[in-house]
Order: structure tokens, then sequence, then C-alpha cells
């Protein structure tokens, strides 16, 4: 946000300070480019980095190796010639102190680079004739440079060797230089042992060393930025083809048949748009000419039903008149008069659920929806198979345990899914108990139904909506359904937004759940929203017995309903 003059304030610079985290976690996720320039240049980081500082400290200590052996050079030189002096003095005999001691150290000068110099007598010997006078410079007299540990080892010398030790040299801006300190042992016949220190600054090769790091520092940064373009530039080339092959992908998958990726060139991306193009133009004549055949099979599948009405009725009418009169005819003509008229109802529902089925696939198919009470509709539902239920042995029992159980339905329809979920239920249920249970909440209304019968597998259940398929081919039908039933109502769930579950498991039943909207347009499809139903798919018995047909039956009938009517 601005203050109208183009500035922008603290609080919106720091929101955007804070987002940058998240646009970098999505940017990988969704970037491949992004993702492989990274990682490039990470591990491209990682190996200068290395590589830096492995060359860093081999510089430094090559640095240090050479100049350390120049410096044991030097104070070996210096300390033989001092030596030299004070042997040639004691043999003329005439030299006073100080002129040995200038000469000395003019000596001392003269072989080395440094004017850093200390000479001490070696503690606990007896002076002789002649004393010399102890000296040093003043950046190693005082300040610990010249440590103890380096004077003992000096003084302990018996091979005449030389000894040194790293040492912060101060210097003339009050701080301190890396330096070096070697001792050497000498003699100085009529005085005894002394110990000569010689103290050598190493500030050039530190700065050699600073320049040498603060170049490979440079280099490397460039180095990793020019990994890093050209990283990108090649992943750029290579990605490109890629996202147009995704992108053109996906409009497939969306029904652009005829989108293709653009062929340039030889290489591999080439074969690959050549070889993606061409299962394009095949899938898109496969899935034309299955398109076709559907239209062919759907309007043959309408056709032939609607041609089928006016014979069919003709049969039907004959059928009746046949079947009216079946107590005048002989046993067998009256029994197949019975037949006649059965099969001419079952003819007539399936000529009914092809011509419903024909419509869904159409396109065709329309919701009337009126607010309808989900718990009355359940009523109805099961006082119509009341009657199916109590020949094949099954109590029915309504749950409902309240709610707003009124919605905005097609009421035909979803009666339609509720019967053939309770005559699927009877056909299944074994005699045993079936309970429909009802309950909503401010969004959705539920209805279930939980038989207690032989179940199905899970394989089964997947295919139980299935047109025409049978969990056991083999097994007789005793409400005569078309096969249809199910694979209808999962239409018409799908029609309301809705969504038609089951729950199955061999020897403890089946619970086939039924979750709509209650208001149509106001919440999105509950299958393809992942909305949670008011009801649970899986029950609460899921493994164990059945109820009781006692507990599942009220004292005046074999239905019962616990809770209120709200609307």
């Amino acid at each position: 946000m601005s203050d109208g003059r183009g500035i922008r304030r603290p609080s919106a610079v720091l929101r955007d300070w804070r987002s940058w985290p998240r646009r970098i976690v999505r940017a990988w996720r969704r970037s491949l480019q992004f993702r492989t320039v990274v990682i490039t240049v990470a591990l491209s980081a990682v190996a200068v980095l290395v590589t830096g500082t492995y060359m860093s400290i081999s510089i430094g200590n090559d640095l240090f190796q050479s100049r350390l052996q120049q410096v044991l050079v030097e104070s070996k030189n210096a300390a033989s010639a001092a030596q030299t002096i004070f042997d040639s003095s004691d043999a003329g005999g005439e030299a006073s102190t100080i002129s040995l001691l200038s000469s000395a150290k003019s000596a001392i000068i003269a072989s080395s680079s440094s004017r850093l110099i200390a000479l001490y007598a070696t503690p606990g010997q007896s002076t002789g004739e002649t004393t010399v006078l102890s000296f040093a410079s003043p950046e190693l007299a005082g300040n610990g440079v010249i440590t103890q540990q380096l004077q003992d080892a000096v003084a302990g010398d018996t091979d005449d060797q030389q000894y040194w030790q790293s040492v912060p040299l101060p210097n003339q801006t009050g701080g301190t230089d890396p330096g070096i300190v070697v001792g050497s042992p000498l003699t100085i016949p009529g005085a005894g042992q002394f110990e000569l220190y010689i103290g050598y600054n190493l500030a050039e090769a530190e700065q050699t060393l600073v320049f040498v790091q603060q170049t490979l520092l440079l280099s490397s940064l460039a180095l990793i930025i020019l990994i890093g373009l050209i990283a990108g530039l090649i992943v750029r080339l290579v990605v490109k083809p890629i996202r147009t092959a995704a992108e053109t992908s996906e409009k497939l998958a969306a029904g652009q048949l005829e989108v293709r990726i653009p062929e340039r060139g030889q290489d591999v991306i080439s074969t690959l748009a050549r070889s993606f193009n061409g299962m394009a133009d095949s899938m898109q004549s496969q899935i034309t000419q299955l398109a076709e055949l559907s239209q062919v099979q759907q309007r043959f599948v309408s056709d032939v039903s609607h041609e089928l009405r006016t014979p069919l009725t003709t049969i039907r009418l004959a059928g009746d008149v046949l079947y009216d009169q079946r107590e005048s005819f002989p046993p067998a003509t009256g029994r197949t008069a019975e037949l006649l008229h059965t099969q001419t109802e079952r003819f007539e529902l399936l000529l009914g659920d092809l011509l419903e089925i024909s419509r869904f696939d159409a396109g065709s198919a329309s919701l009337d929806t009126e607010p309808t009470n989900l718990v009355r509709l359940a009523e109805d539902a099961i006082e119509q198979m009341e009657s199916l239920a109590e020949q094949a042995g099954s109590p029915l029992r309504l749950v409902a345990p309240g709610g707003y159980f009124e919605a905005e339905v097609d009421a035909r329809r979803i009666r339609r899914i509720v019967r053939n979920l309770l005559g699927n239920a009877i056909e299944h249920g074994e005699g045993k108990p079936i309970v429909v249970s009802v309950d909503s909440d401010e969004r959705f209304v539920a209805l279930s139904v939980r038989d207690y019968g032989s179940g199905m597998t899970e394989e089964e259940a997947e295919r139980v909506f299935d047109r025409f398929w049978r969990a056991d081919p083999s097994r007789k039908r005793t409400i005569g359904g078309t096969g249809l039933g199910l694979a209808i109502s999962l239409e018409d769930a799908t029609l309301h937004r809705g969504a038609l579950e089951v729950w199955s498991r061999p020897g403890a039943g089946s619970c086939f759940r039924l979750t709509l909207p209650r208001v149509q347009g106001r919440v999105g499809s509950v299958a393809a929203g992942g909305q949670s139903s008011p009801l649970p798919l899986v029950p609460g018995d899921a493994f164990g017995e059945a109820p009781a047909v006692a507990e599942l039956r009220s004292p005046t009938g074999s239905t019962s309903m616990v809770g209120d009517d709200r609307g």
C-alpha cells in the first residue's frame, strides 16, 4: 500500500518480506526450472566452497612455510655472525663491552632482515670477569612476546639448535601483526651462556594471503553466478518443451483433442513431440469412434425402447384380459396367463429403466425440485416395500434422530432411490432385519439402508453400481429387479450433486448411504467436494451381530421412528 505519492508504507514492505518464504516454497513445488537451478547453484557453491577453502589453506601454509624457512636461515646466519664476533673479541682481548655488543648487533642486523633483536643472559650462571649487558628491542621487551616456554627450550639446548614460535607482534597502530620469534644459544667467552632472540614480522605475508583469499572469494562468487546463469539457460531450453508437453496434455485431458505439440528439429525432444502427437491422433480417432458408437448405442436403446412401447401395450392389454379370466382356464393355461402377466410387468419395468438410462446418457435428464421431508418420503417407501419385506422375513425399522430433514430434491427420483435400496436389501438380506436411518445437518441430509445379509467383497462392492451386474449370477431374483436399479440410483444421486456410496463386508452385510445437499446450488458437489455426511458410511455394528427382531419392531408394527420430523 502507498500513500498516494508512490511511496510504499513500511507495513506493506514488511508484508512483502513475510510472503517471500511462501513464494519460494510455491516456486520450489511448481517450477522444475527453479528447482533445478537452485540445486545446481547449491551443489556448485558447496564444491566451490570446499575447493576455495582447500586452496586458501594450502596457499596460507605454503606462504608460512616458505617464510619460516627464510627466517630460520637468516636467524642462523645472524647467530653465527654474532658468535664469530664474540669469539674474535675473546682472542684479541682489547674490545670493550659496548663496542663488542655494538659490533654483534650490527652483524646480526646485516645478516637478517629484522631489527627486532633481544639478547639475554641464561639464568642460573655466574658472570665472569667481563660483564656483558643484556639488551632487547622494545617490540620484544614486554607483553610476553618471548614466552617462557621458548626461553626454557633455548636455555636447555646443548646442540646449538634453533627454536621458533609463532607470536603476535605489536605494530605502530596499537594492534598486533603475526610474527615469528627465533631463539638461538650463544656463548660469550668470559661471560657465559646467552640467548639470542630475533623477531620477524609476517604482516606482508598476511596481506598477500588476504589478497589471495579475496581474489578466490570474488572469483568463486562470479563462478557461482555464471554457473547459475548457464544452468538457467540450459534448463530453460530443456524445460520449455516439457512445459509445452504438460500444457498440451492438460488440454487433451480437458477435451481439446485437436491440440498438438510443435515439432522442431531432429533431437530427442522432437522425437518425443512426434510420438506424443501420434498418440494424440490415435486417441482422438478412438475417442471419436467411441463417441459415435456411444451415440448410436444410445439412439438405438432409446429408439428400441420407444418402438417396443406400442407392441408391449397391445401385449399388456391382451395379457390383462387373459389374466382376468385365468380362473376359467384349465390349470396349466391359468398358470401360463399368470406367468405372461408377471413377465409383461417386468418387461414394462425394464423398458422404463432403459428409457431412463438413455436420458441420463443423452444428458437430457433434469430435476423437478421442491422442499421435501426425507423422513416422510422414507416412510412412504417403507410402506410400499413392507409386504415384500414380510414375505422375505426381514423386518424394517426407520431411525430418525432429528435434524433438518427438509431438502430441495426431486421427490420422484429420491423415492425411486430409496425403493431400489430397500429392494436390494430385501433381496440380499437373508431374512434379517433392515435399518433405514435418516439424519441431517445445516448443509446436507443423508439416508442409509443397512442390511445384515451375506455382504460383498471389496471387488464386488466396486462394481455394484454397474449396469446389469450381479454379485452372484446364479442367484435367482426374488422381487423381479431389472439389474438397472442401483445404476439409475447412482445417476439420480449425481444429478442432485449428491453421493451414493456403499460399505460391505462378507458375512457382515451392507450399508448404502445417500448424501444430498439440502439446498441445490448453495454448496458444491458432495462427491467432488469431499464433504462429510451426517451419517457414517461404516456402521457402528459393522462386525457385530445383527440386532434382534424384537428390538427392531415397534409395539404397533414392523417400522418405528425415533426423533422428530423438523423441516
